[in-house]
């Protein structure tokens, strides 16, 4: 344990460094000066401190004051020295955070009993403080550990929906990719940004309520056909109603109003403009502009340029206006991301081939 002494009287500090540093297991430095036991506050954490009461520049109660201020010396016990027994010091010296008294001339056995009696303390706690710090972490093991299984199970049912749709299940990580592109380019808060990464991809989750003669049906649908498709987004509100994760909660929301459309001729045709959540604007945009790059039983699939196209001549009508400009604004981490790796490799080495 490292124990403090700052007294400015030189032989009263050697007497106490010497009673002190009989004790074993324990390094003592003493301090003439308080700016000067300061200073070297700042830098180490003592386990005990010692502090005089009438010192030039400063006194002991402005002493242990500043000292509270430093980082970690917030439950180091502090003893006052003191001459005084005025009852109105201690009970200043106390309020500016001193642990215990000795009063002058000190008494070499007592100053080592109270010495070591703190000390005792400030094991206890050190120890309860490392106890509560490896409870921290295993609280934050396990609960990244469910968080990690909560986005496996999500992954895997998104991707097992999106099979039956006919699609291989990168809809949905290409969705969940362009979602947070664009909730990151708006400004939104990363925590956000990382959970509708999480949640888009459950975005169909009301399709498997669907036939699949309706999902994988080449041609045009009809109105009768149309209105059951519709259905999903209330289907898959209604699948995941009630989640007690945000991450459940947002993909419910995400689920019901990702079809509603800025002009208020959306799916459930009750929302419009700002009052359809971000979540459903945000995602609005990622769904339709990768259904639009993707083969599917009832189309081809469009070109980047094109698609980019119908997104902007869809802002202000279909899609929030805020939410367009966000998407053109990562227009190059998109082209990256519809851009086969092998054509990404070539691109490389012919550049490099070309320097």
């Amino acid at each position: 344990m490292h124990i403090c002494i700052v007294e400015d009287q030189v032989t009263s500090l050697s007497v106490l460094k010497g009673i002190l540093s009989r004790m074993e297991g324990h390094e003592v430095e003493g301090f003439s000066a308080p700016a000067i036991a300061l200073a070297r506050c700042e830098t180490k954490v003592f386990d005990l401190v010692l502090v005089d009461y009438i010192m030039p520049g400063m006194n002991g109660i402005e002493m242990v004051g500043a000292l509270r201020k430093l980082p970690g010396y917030a439950h180091v016990p502090v003893i006052m020295i003191t001459a005084e027994h005025d009852r109105e010091l201690r009970i200043a010296a106390i309020a500016g955070g001193a642990t215990d008294f000795l009063n002058k001339p000190v008494d070499p056995q007592e100053l080592r009993v109270r010495a070591r009696n703190l000390l005792s303390l400030r094991q206890a706690q050190q120890a309860l403080s490392d106890r509560a710090v490896h409870l921290l972490l295993a609280v934050e093991q396990a609960t990244r550990k469910l968080a990690e299984r909560e986005q496996e199970v999500i992954w895997r049912l998104a991707r097992a929906i999106e099979l039956r749709d006919g699609s291989t299940g990168e809809h949905v990580s290409r969705v969940a990719t362009l979602a947070r592109l664009i909730a990151t380019r708006l400004g939104l808060d990363k925590e956000f940004c990382q959970t509708i990464f999480l949640a888009a991809p459950l975005h169909d989750t009301g399709k498997i309520g669907v036939p699949d003669a309706i999902l994988n049906k080449p041609g045009r649908l009809t109105p009768d056909e149309m209105a059951i498709m519709r259905t999903h987004t209330q289907i898959g509100g209604s699948i995941l109603a009630g989640g007690d994760s945000a991450l459940v909660r947002l993909a419910q929301e995400i689920a019901l109003t990702h079809h509603e459309k800025w002009d208020g001729s959306g799916y459930l045709g009750n929302m419009m403009g700002k009052d359809i959540p971000i979540s459903g604007r945000i995602v609005a945009i990622a769904d339709v502009f990768d259904a639009l790059c993707s083969e599917r039983p009832y189309k081809l699939a469009w070109s980047l340029p094109d698609a980019r196209a119908e997104i902007n001549r869809q802002s202000g009508i279909h899609f929030d206006p805020d939410c367009v400009a966000a998407f053109e604004s990562c227009w190059p981490e998109i082209e990256t991301l519809y851009t086969p790796k092998e054509a990404v490799a070539m691109a490389a080495t012919q550049s490099y081939r070309a320097h």
